[in-house]
């Protein structure tokens, strides 16, 4: 693991990108197997109710880890930006802000949740036998909750400096522990309490108690360029640029996990209304899904980092290329998911299925329907990724208002009495298609090229002179490889989602 930041201005891009984007996938697939597995033995093991009050208090607990989405991606960019132009004291001065904003967020609501907790899950219509569970199970999610953002925090800054490595290595350690730790803590074996289901709460606490400590002491101990010492504490003092960019900048980007959220809701409702055959099939081929947008979800993320650091130098066609790079790998490895998923859907979906569901046929249907769909997300994650590197984040936004909520909510509600059930599964390419061809217009043509992450900081993004902000996307230096297969010049003419 390198103490050092990483440079991504220099090198080929495609070898680069694929290696950068690695341990974001492993660590998005560590995320979910954690999940799956503490289902597993809440599920399993304790029983239909205990997995209710999970389910219930994992709702709360995305839409928080949800929300801090944004500004952990306004920070990564914030850092990359910085790192690009090597303004290593920017990077640090970004940190130090970044993390006083964390930190007293995460304490906040760690307390308001301990307390609103039982009102939030009576809110939320959380069945009695449950409720008692889900209340314990959440408020020790609560006081988590700074780990968990500090931990995201540290993410992403580090993702900015051009290392995904790293977070990847200690997240890895803290979702084994997690893992061996969940059916101690639940049913209480040798030394360890019987907790019930609040114990798979607390093994995820104690896991991140244990990985960030670590995280932190390898930081120090490497005196990585990035680390802040108790004689530098000044740095911590809440700047109001950094913090305005945090905000504005980061809560378009996190209510894109809100929209998608209760795009998601409308959906299952409209779905429900078939019976439980028909929900069944749709509940397991969200769980496939879930994997097959991986790729392009981490993918995208890397391609941002990328782009920021570029944008930051000031490197252009650079930024181009990596998103070419970036789309290409999208149709390479989503497709190679695709692929054996149409293919051999008969196997995998039974996996989610009991034996001889009749809701097998029914989600090989809409499966052969919809997942083709992802290659189309890809793209839009993709360049949606480039475009806010440079601080353009509201038109991806309204980009996925319009895929959502213009086109795929109403084609499913509106075309079922010609389509019947078969309108739900096609409002899924139709949507996405849409977000593609509005996203690669706006790549094309948009003035995302002049926007700021700091408006108080022109010289922050060096756009050069030979290149128009309204300009189109300037041809790739044939100098730079790219090695995949790239958009043309000149485009003819996202979005579904999960956290644990």
């Amino acid at each position: 693991m390198s103490a050092q930041p990483r440079d991504l201005t220099r090198g080929p891009i495609a070898r680069t990108l694929f290696v950068f984007a690695l341990p974001i996938l492993g660590g998005n697939v560590l995320q979910s197997l954690n999940g799956s597995v503490n289902a597993v033995w809440v599920g399993r093991y304790v029983g239909e109710a205990a997995l209710s009050a999970v389910a219930n208090a994992n709702n709360v607990m995305f839409f928080l880890l949800g929300g801090v989405f944004g500004f952990g991606m306004a920070s990564t960019i914030l850092v990359a930006q910085a790192i690009g132009r090597q303004d290593l004291a920017g990077a640090r001065r970004v940190i130090g802000t970044s993390a006083t904003f964390f930190i007293g967020l995460s304490v906040l609501l760690a307390v308001l949740g301990w307390f609103a907790a039982p009102a939030v899950l009576r809110g939320m219509d959380t069945p009695a036998a449950a409720l008692a569970d889900a209340t314990g199970y959440l408020r020790i999610f609560f006081l988590a909750l700074p780990l968990l953002y500090a931990f995201a925090f540290l993410t992403a800054i580090l993702r900015g400096a051009g290392d995904t490595r790293t977070p990847f290595l200690f997240l890895l350690l803290a979702v084994a522990l997690d893992i061996v730790l969940v059916p101690l803590l639940i049913f209480g074996t040798g030394p360890f309490p019987r907790l019930g289901v609040p114990g798979s709460a607390w093994a995820t606490l104690i896991a991140n108690a244990i990985a960030l400590p670590a995280l932190l002491g390898w930081l120090r101990h490497r005196r990585h360029p990035l680390w802040i010492s108790r004689h530098e504490r000044r740095l911590y003092r809440p700047d109001a640029a950094i913090v305005r960019a945090l905000i504005v900048k980061g809560l378009p980007m996190g209510a894109q996990m809100v929209m998608i959220s209760l795009a998601m809701i409308a959906m299952i409702a409209m779905v429900n209304a078939y019976g439980s055959a028909t929900t069944a099939a749709y509940g397991a081929a969200l769980q496939l899904w879930t994997y097959v947008q991986m790729p392009a979800m981490a993918i995208g993320a890397a391609c941002s980092t990328m782009a920021a650091q570029n944008v930051g130098a000031g490197l252009w066609p650079r930024v181009d290329a990596t998103a070419k790079a970036g789309v290409g790998f999208n149709f390479l490895l989503t497709g190679a998911l695709i692929a054996p998923l149409i293919l051999l859907d008969q196997y995998t979906l039974a996996l989610f299925l009991p034996p001889g569901s009749e809701a097998l046929a029914v989600a090989r249907h809409l499966n052969h329907i919809a997942v083709g769909s992802f290659l189309f997300f890809g793209v839009v994650f993709v360049l949606a990724g480039v475009v806010r590197s440079t601080g353009a984040v509201v038109p991806p936004l309204v980009i996925l208002a319009i895929a959502l909520w213009g086109v795929r909510v109403p084609f499913a509600n509106r075309l079922q009495p010609w389509l019947g059930v078969d309108a739900i599964w096609w409002s899924f390419p139709a949507s996405a298609f849409v977000a593609m061809l509005l996203t690669l217009a706006y790549y094309r043509w948009g003035r995302w090229r002049s926007a700021r992450m700091l408006a108080e900081d022109p010289e922050a993004i060096a756009i050069p002179a030979e290149v128009p902000a309204q300009a189109p996307s300037p041809v790739a230096d044939p100098s730079v490889q790219v090695g995949v297969a790239t958009l043309p010049p000149e485009p003819p003419a996202p979005p579904p989602g999960g956290h644990r």
